[in-house]
Parts: structure tokens; C-alpha cells; sequence
């Protein structure tokens, strides 16, 4: 893949976490295509414009807010304008969101829900460009958080390459017990009980759950007994292919909130990187017809864990159809969601802002 090398300075701004995957993947991307990358992390996020003057961070030809750093998006505003440059809002998630429907912290018509909403309205809304992670989260940032439609992108959010690679087996490791593995933050947007349930129903196969999280206890009280239920702690980052290699069956996401149904996870895109066959929720997200073909995805209605034990029950009575399914996955990745796609999409994203060349969108 051959990119036109652009020489630009994007200031990174906010208390952001290096090693979050979406901001290593597209950090990555920027630098592929030839931008500088600086980072600048205030002290305390709302007064981040002053210390950034007093530090002589400079003038960058753009500001990125990344991933959920909501907190830092007014101090980066304000140098912004300042400058007279374009700041683009990566938030990932909305904060109200969040709070109200995947937490219930609030209840939806409440003062505190409403004054969330507010605030992150009028930050939404005074970006140069958002970035969403699918369309639902794009139509989302536009219905409820009052983006303008020709200020959002997508940029999907991928696994990172090459760290997460094809894991081949070979046919003699398909006759031992299959192993079915999650791994995540035990929160309900992935509906880890969902899975504990599920894997009650399914002694035949061992289910690993690696991570840890606010529901990890219940999971951990509600398969006590069930000896074929395992927990892990967290691997490191660069171990996770491995990890993901030796399982047979990944599994991605099963809660209800209507967020649960505007997201694919980071561990969807990394198992199919991996050449394994995924079980998760149904989900609009996806890229129109995965659902109705060989795509190494199976999914099943989300919250219901007798749908979910059914189709892993399927799956592992047929070894030869897992390794073959695991080479569909390896094709939906490629097909749809690999560095060659986000660097399209990132690119298509920096021209509406003309901080990359429109006549230098196609990659050849």
C-alpha cells in the first residue's frame, strides 16, 4: 500500500492513555502517513490552554482529542481557536450515554442527566470534525448530540497491525477439549453473565473469561461449582495473539443497551485478525450482509444466553468446520476492517477538514 507522504504537526492533547488500542492504531496511521505526532497532557485538564502556552508547545496544524477525554475538550477549544486551527474530537463514547444507559447512574429525565446531555452537547457540537468508531455511533454524535452531519467521520477501530496475526492450528489440536474464550472489562455492555450462564449449559467445552471488572465477582459466584469455568487475569498486551491463538472460540459482546448495539469491540476485530471464529450479539454495526454469509461470525440476540449456548454447542461438535470458519474470519478482517481500510477512512476523514489533500484520498 502506497500513501503520498504529507508533512503536518497534530498536536495529541488530553490526559490520554498510550497504550489504548484505538489511540496506538490511529497514532500509528498519521505517522504512516507522514504527520508529526506531539503529545501535550495537561496537569489539570481545564486549565491545559495556559499550560501549554507557558510550556511553548507551539502551533500544530491541527488538535486531536482522543478517546474518552471529554475533559480536556474546552482547554483544547480554546487553543484552538486561539490558533486558528481545526480540532478533531475522537470521544469514542458519550459520556451521558454512558452514564444514563449503560450504568443507570441517572435516570434518563433526571436534572443530572439532562445537565450531562447539555455539556456534551456543547462540546460535540463545537468540534471541526468527530470521529465515530461505526455509523450507529455517527447517527448517534448527529441525533442526540447535535453534530453537524458534514463535520463526522467514521474510522473504524480496527486491530493493530502486525502484533494481531493469523494464530494457525494445526488438525491434532482441534481433538483436544475446545476452549472458548473471553476477555474484557466485566462491564454490562459485554454481558459477562450472559456468557457464565451459557457456559452452565455447556460442560463439554472449556470456558475461560480473562480480565477483570465490576461484574467479575458475580460471574465468579454464579459458576461456582462449574469446574469447566475458568478465570484468568490480565495478559500483556503483546501476549493477547497468543492467547487468542490458542483458544477455539472467541466470544464478543452480549448486553441489550442500545450502546451494546452501536459498537464493534476491540475484541471482535482482534479475533478475527487471529483466524478465529467469533460469537456475539446481533448488531446493525456490522458491515451489511456479515450477518447472512460465511463471514467466521455467528450471531445470536443479544442478553440470551440459551441462543448463545446453542450456537457454541454447534460449533465445537464440528472441528474441521472451526478451522475453516477461522479462515473466514481472517477473510471478513481483510475485507472490511484492516490498517488498509482505517488508513483509507482517516484519510477520507482529514480531507473534510483540508488537512489532507482531497486529490490524495485513493490509495493505490
Amino acid at each position: 500500500m502506497n500513501v503520498v507522504s504529507q508533512s503536518g504537526n497534530i498536536l495529541w492533547w488530553g490526559r490520554f492513555c498510550h497504550d489504548y488500542s484505538r489511540n496506538r492504531i490511529l497514532r500509528q496511521i498519521l505517522l504512516k502517513l507522514g504527520f508529526r505526532v506531539n503529545d501535550f497532557k495537561p496537569r489539570y485538564s481545564p486549565l491545559g490552554g495556559v499550560e501549554a502556552t507557558l510550556r511553548s508547545v507551539g502551533v500544530p496544524d491541527a488538535v486531536w482529542v482522543p478517546a474518552f477525554r471529554q475533559n480536556d475538550f474546552r482547554s483544547a477549544r480554546k487553543f484552538a481557536d486561539k490558533h486558528d486551527i481545526p480540532l478533531i474530537f475522537d470521544p469514542l463514547i458519550s459520556a451521558w450515554d454512558k452514564s444514563v444507559f449503560e450504568r443507570k447512574k441517572y435516570a434518563e429525565k433526571s436534572f443530572r442527566s439532562l445537565w450531562l446531555l447539555s455539556w456534551e452537547r456543547s462540546l460535540f457540537s463545537k468540534a471541526d470534525l468527530v470521529i465515530a468508531d461505526t455509523e450507529l455511533h455517527a447517527e448517534f454524535f448527529v441525533d442526540k448530540l447535535g453534530v453537524s452531519r458534514d463535520r463526522i467521520a467514521v474510522i473504524p477501530v480496527g486491530a493493530e497491525e502486525p502484533l494481531f496475526t493469523e494464530q494457525l492450528k494445526s488438525n491434532q489440536d482441534y481433538i483436544t477439549t475446545p476452549e472458548i474464550l473471553f476477555y474484557g472489562s466485566f462491564i454490562s455492555l459485554q454481558g459477562p453473565e450472559v456468557i457464565v450462564d451459557a457456559a452452565m449449559q455447556v460442560p463439554e467445552a472449556r470456558w475461560t473469561l480473562l480480565g477483570n471488572g465490576p461484574l467479575r465477582g458475580e460471574c465468579e459466584e454464579r459458576s461456582r461449582g462449574h469446574e469447566h469455568i475458568c478465570y484468568e487475569e490480565w495478559h500483556p498486551y503483546d501476549g493477547l495473539p497468543t492467547r487468542i491463538g490458542r483458544a477455539d472460540v472467541l466470544l464478543g459482546i452480549f448486553g441489550n443497551s442500545e450502546k451494546s448495539g452501536r459498537v464493534i469491540p476491540n475484541k471482535v476485530y482482534q479475533s478475527l485478525a487471529c483466524g478465529r471464529p467469533v460469537v456475539t450479539r446481533s448488531s446493525e454495526a456490522y458491515p451489511l450482509g456479515l450477518q447472512k454469509s460465511d463471514s467466521g461470525i455467528v450471531f445470536v440476540p443479544a442478553a440470551d444466553e440459551n441462543a448463545l449456548a446453542d450456537a457454541v454447542r454447534s460449533l465445537i461438535k464440528k472441528p474441521k468446520e472451526l478451522k475453516r470458519m477461522g479462515g473466514q474470519a481472517v477473510s471478513t478482517y481483510r475485507k472490511h476492517f484492516s490498517e488498509m481500510h482505517i488508513t483509507q477512512a482517516t484519510i477520507s476523514s482529514l480531507a473534510k477538514i483540508k488537512l489532507y489533500p482531497e486529490s490524495e484520498k485513493a490509495l493505490s
